[in-house]
């Protein structure tokens, strides 16, 4: 036996509340982005369904019948209540700040600057910044995305956008003691200095010394810093011979702060914004800002 309380279809209803809405098969088509046939065998299996007549002809048109009228009134309600649920569910996620983690010297040499730029580009997207200090969490807990420089093998359920390749290269003072006369010599002079090193990237000296030819074992280590961001400031200082990233001292370039007399080299390392959720637009959204900035 037919079970009374049975759903009729989606598809059979938006039909009927558009045409009885709108008075019209044709103007119930248009709205749905169907053809006028496909919104008639619609209806006509609905009547069926139904076992009663939903509408009459008024003129050229048509009107909903007595039970067409009660249909119309519930089936409205009901697709505005589900409307209003769904753009309730949507807003949270869009109108939600995103959690963006990145290394602490990422974040106050090259992200905070940026920030008007990104602001005026993206003005749907609010941000809230995490400093991370250490490696990130596998799960990335707390985040919705992280940036950060690395390289494969990436975390196990990592998505990894790929924003541009990791370039490093030697920056000190033009006012450090004998800038002047290390700017004009090979990039093997560095044997004689004393650099300037951090611990959170210990491989970049080595890194860039072999694709310079140098041998590594040779190059003598001065201070040492916990963070990137002081290993930086200390060398706009004057205090000696730093290694850093390009964009994070493309500024003090610029401005004549620092000098890279023998440039940049690549390294196996790239700039990666890192995400755990692959259902959010807002990643590929600002992954794509970021790559243009960086590539720029």
């Amino acid at each position: 036996m037919k079970d009374d309380r049975a759903l009729p279809s989606l598809n059979a209803l938006r039909a009927f509340e558009a045409a009885a809405r709108l008075r019209s098969v044709s103007l119930a088509a248009a709205e749905l982005h169907v053809t006028h046939g496909a919104v008639s065998r619609q209806l006509r299996a609905l009547e069926e369904e139904l076992g009663l007549a939903l509408f009459e002809r008024d003129g050229r048109g048509i009107r909903p019948s007595a039970a067409g009228h009660r249909l119309l009134e519930a089936s409205s309600a009901a697709f505005a209540q589900i409307s209003d649920c769904a753009a309730a569910l949507r807003r949270p996620q869009r109108d939600a700040a995103f959690v963006l983690g990145c290394p602490g010297s990422i974040l106050a040499r090259w992200v905070i600057p940026r920030l008007p730029d990104l602001q005026h580009d993206l003005p749907q997207l609010t941000l809230h910044l995490a400093a991370q200090e250490g490696d990130f969490t596998p799960r990335l807990e707390g985040l919705d995305a992280a940036l950060m420089l690395g390289q494969a093998p990436w975390p196990p359920g990592w998505k990894v956008h790929t924003l541009a390749q990791e370039r490093i290269g030697p920056v000190f003072s033009p006012a450090m003691p004998g800038a002047q006369l290390l700017a004009q010599q090979p990039p093997g002079a560095l044997h004689e200095h004393a650099l300037l090193h951090t611990r959170s990237r210990p491989q970049a000296w080595p890194t860039w010394a072999m694709r310079n030819g140098i041998d590594h074992q040779r190059l003598h280590y001065g201070t040492g810093f916990e963070h990137l961001y002081y290993l930086l400031e200390a060398a706009v200082a004057g205090l000696g011979v730093a290694i850093a990233p390009q964009p994070l001292v493309a500024e003090e370039l610029a401005r004549g702060r620092l000098v890279a007399p023998w440039g940049f080299v690549d390294t196996d390392g790239s700039w990666g914004l890192c995400t755990t959720r692959g259902d959010d637009p807002r990643v590929e959204l600002l992954a794509q800002w970021l790559q243009r900035q960086l590539q720029g």
